[in-house]
């Protein structure tokens, strides 16, 4: 038994030892920095981008990822209509219900709606994926440390796998993929869209396009923070400089 514990304990401490090197190693590899428009202080979503990140999201993304946080009526900021909003959500198949018979129906959705899931459950999502789940990309840009970046990275980081890497069955090497290895196929090509407005789609530029409109989607209040940021400065610019004045007035007076 004693025999055991001491196995036990050198198991947990060469782990203890081994998982910071292997952080470390992954750490090595730097996200390829992108100029994102909404960067800085004074950046600002360019909704131009957004609406070719939602083109990609719809066209690419939708089929196995879920984005149910976000609702129709939302993309009214990124320069829509509410015409164009409406017909948009008409597109899609919403549940609803129950009926005055008690049951579940679909119908075209409307501004309120939320986007639906792709699938009815997580069970249906892993039996459609062979046993992986695609996550919810509602918050993804800013559940992932990187945020939009490390997003763009993983879309641009499929790469052959190298000769002494031993590759799960299924899974396919990504250069920025905790671990390096993904069930997701590479899902972006060149020339996989049609942008309206004549962009090339190459996959870099999907890449960067949907990674700003998930960004927008995890955080669409950004611009509204950063002038809500701005006013806050001003003003405690402003008081500081009353404040000195009226210190100066008091002590000129007392002197």
């Amino acid at each position: 038994m004693m025999l055991g514990l001491v196995r036990s304990a050198a198991v947990a401490l060469a782990v203890l030892v081994a998982a910071p090197a292997a952080m470390a190693a992954q750490s090595e590899i730097s996200l390829p920095e992108v100029d994102w428009s909404f960067d800085g202080f004074f950046g600002t979503y360019d909704k131009a981008q957004l609406q070719r990140g939602l083109q990609v999201f719809r066209e690419v993304c939708s089929a196995c990822h879920a984005l149910d946080l976000v609702a129709f009526r939302n993309l009214s900021a990124l320069g829509y209509s509410e015409a164009q909003v409406k017909a948009l959500a008409a597109e899609y198949q919403v549940t609803d219900g129950p009926n005055d018979a008690g049951d579940m129906f679909q119908r075209p959705g409307i501004p309120a709606d939320h986007f639906p899931a792709p699938f009815a459950n997580e069970k249906a999502a892993r039996a459609a994926n062979g046993g992986a789940y695609p996550p919810n990309l509602s918050l993804i840009a800013k559940a992932r440390e990187g945020g939009p970046t490390y997003v763009h990275a993983l879309l641009n980081g499929y790469r052959d796998a190298p000769a002494d890497v031993q590759m799960t069955e299924g899974m396919y090497y990504n250069l920025y993929f905790p671990g390096h290895q993904i069930a997701m196929a590479p899902p972006l090509s060149d020339g996989q869209v049609t942008y309206a407005d004549g962009t090339r789609a190459s996959v870099d530029q999907m890449g960067k396009d949907v990674s700003a409109f998930l960004m927008w989607a995890a955080e669409p209040h950004l611009e509204q923070r950063k002038q809500m940021g701005m006013k806050v400065l001003l003003f405690l610019l402003v008081f500081t400089g009353l404040m000195y004045a009226a210190k100066r007035r008091v002590w000129r007076d007392l002197h």
